[in-house]
């Protein structure tokens, strides 16, 4: 696993249903349990607030398919410090695992304070921010940054192309007219600071 490559990383157990990750998260006490959603018998979802009460000093981070504003919802409210797609770089799950274990929040390759964190919750599902996804978080955080659609493929993985679909749904759904609107949103989130 790619995980193990990473020397300051072990994995200590893995499963391969819901109710085993439950047995197995009991038994090792991890520090992060790396959570899919889309798993035999029992989903994710369902497993994660067993596996919260089973392991309470560890923390969630939920790697997944899904890429929706629902299932992110869903999976914050649950109690997950975290939430990385499977097609996400790996530098970005190793960052997200990092950010997750020093106590901070994760939102693909985005960190977030436990007061931003809460307050991005609060907004899930709810008017235009509450409707985009974990990647379109992670692209409207690069953009806030300065990083140019190049640079944000680079960081993220994925096509140019891509990146420019992710803009032209930030633009749709929050109604961002230039990279000064971005800015002021991604404030507001604290998906940047000053």
């Amino acid at each position: 696993m790619l995980i193990d490559a990473e020397s300051d990383m072990s994995v200590i157990g893995e499963a391969g249903d819901g109710t085993t990750a439950i047995d197995v998260a009991t038994e090792l006490q991890p520090d992060i349990v790396i959570l899919d959603l889309s798993m035999p018998g029992k989903s994710g979802l369902l497993v994660l607030p067993d596996i919260k009460k089973a392991v309470p000093r560890g923390r969630v981070l939920v790697l997944t398919m899904h890429d929706d504003a629902s299932h992110l919802k869903a999976v914050l409210a649950a109690g997950a410090s975290g939430f990385v797609v499977k097609q996400a770089a790996h530098a970005e799950l190793i960052s997200s695992i990092r950010a997750v274990h020093t106590g901070r929040n994760a939102i693909g390759g985005v960190e977030f304070s436990d007061e931003a964190f809460e307050s991005f919750v609060g907004k899930v599902g709810q008017g235009p921010l509450g409707t985009l996804s974990s990647r379109e978080v992670e692209v409207l955080a690069e953009i806030a940054r300065g990083y140019t659609a190049k640079q944000i493929a680079e960081h993220l993985g994925i096509s140019l192309k891509t990146v420019d679909t992710y803009r032209t749904r930030l633009t749709e759904k929050l109604g961002v007219r230039d990279r000064a609107d971005i800015v002021r949103i991604a404030l507001e989130l604290d998906l940047i600071s000053t």
